[in-house]
């Protein structure tokens, strides 16, 4: 049986873009989807994504 050697960098990365989509999700306007154009919407989602890096250095040691 082959077994593939697993990549934990990859897999780590993965995971983290998947949380941070998964907390994008949890923003009710942007899990809606009420901004009527595109420039709109990813606006807040870059609004949104620097909001939740900013809160990843809050109470950091």
């Amino acid at each position: 049986m082959f077994h593939k050697k697993t990549d934990w960098r990859r897999y780590r990365d993965r995971n983290r873009i998947e949380r941070m989509f998964n907390h994008l999700k949890q923003m009710r306007r942007s899990a809606t989807r009420y901004d009527k154009t595109a420039l709109s919407f990813m606006s807040f989602l870059n609004i949104a994504a620097a909001r939740l890096w900013i809160n990843s250095f809050v109470n950091v040691t």
